[in-house]
């Protein structure tokens, strides 16, 4: 199996498309709104990616928050409330908060699970600080470590009930971030004390099975690379510090901050030990050349995958959409959000 997710072209597969799929075996696929037109449509797509491998469980993800991050949108389906609703209920309710994002979330996965998609890029643990980029703005959980961590596992337990697997995300922390990095490499420069804060909800949730690295350089642990290029940021910092032993993911190796061609991101990621690297745009050179740097999975980031894919329990003994919605919606409006 090869370690890597890709992007589709479109809303059915290619048949080049299909070839290589078949051919390179990747880890798992990754969707956006260009892959999705209706219920039918989208069902049928993550059907298809399923019969290429003979796999029922199959790495299938998409960016599905809520608020201004969702690839799948009304008025095929509803629209779900960003992470700030849940902070702002949190500061007269904090009981109602966690209830009402567990319930949100569970609303949001049995969509998912319906489309086939098994795992959400979802929820962000990273810590809001003003001043910062609003490239994560609104679409954090709080600004206080304590409150972001309660509320992400109440988002990755509702997400499981309905049969999918949340991916924290972006480690160590994009909270502090200055600059967008789907555009230029943030820099932070906070010291090794400071940066405690933006640890504390990872490691609160270090038992998550799905994790995702920030393309972010710290300069307190390594002034030459970003976080999804460093092996001591990977090592010292996600994996001791914080103590994550799930599936770790590159963010998306298209992006702006990060230099040399895709492949080359992709292999440097590996190196310095992303389990799987996220290349999202869907161009075939770019595909094929991952292909062609990265070396088959190893077997531990291969265990790594299959404990993250059964994590999740079943959404037949999830609860019903319409109740769930309606019950956050009601804890939302007893607290005036």
């Amino acid at each position: 199996m090869l370690p890597a997710i890709f992007g589709l072209v479109g809303t059915t597969l290619g048949d080049e498309e299909r070839a290589f799929f078949r051919e390179c075996d990747p880890a798992g696929y990754i969707l956006f709104g260009r892959n999705i037109e209706s219920r039918e449509q989208l069902r049928a797509l993550t059907d298809d990616l399923r019969d290429i491998h003979g796999r029922e469980r199959l790495f299938i993800c998409i960016d599905q928050e809520g608020g201004r991050v969702a690839r799948m949108k009304p008025p095929v389906w509803p629209a779900y409330p960003s992470g700030e609703t849940f902070d702002k209920l949190y500061d007269v309710a904090p009981a109602s908060a966690i209830e009402a994002a567990r319930a949100n979330a569970e609303a949001l996965g049995l969509d998912l699970a319906e489309a086939g998609v098994s795992v959400d890029c979802h929820p962000s643990l990273d810590v809001r600080q003003p001043g910062a980029h609003d490239v994560i703005g609104d679409r954090a959980l709080g600004s206080d470590p304590m409150r972001v961590a309660a509320l992400g596992r109440a988002t990755l337990a509702g997400l499981a009930r309905a049969g999918v697997v949340g991916c924290i995300k972006h480690m160590p922390g994009h909270g502090r971030a200055m600059a967008d990095s789907h555009k230029e490499l943030p820099t932070v420069e906070a010291s090794a004390d400071e940066l405690e804060i933006d640890l504390q909800p990872f490691r609160s949730l270090a038992d998550a099975p799905i994790g995702m690295t920030a393309h972010v350089r710290y300069t307190a642990w390594d002034a030459e690379n970003p976080g999804t290029l460093s092996a001591t940021v990977i090592r010292d910092v996600i994996r001791t510090r914080i103590g994550f032993a799930g599936l770790l993911l590159s963010d998306d190796l298209d992006m702006e901050a990060l230099d040399g061609t895709v492949p080359e991101r992709a292999a440097r990621a590996i190196a310095a030990g992303c389990d799987i690297a996220l290349n999202c745009w869907a161009k075939m050179d770019d595909m094929t050349g991952i292909a062609k740097a990265l070396p088959a999975m190893s077997d531990e980031a291969a265990l790594r995958l299959e404990r993250a894919l059964i994590s999740a329990g079943d959404a037949g003994t999830a609860g019903d959409h319409a109740e769930l919605v309606a019950k956050r919606d009601a804890l939302l409006a007893a607290a005036q959000v």
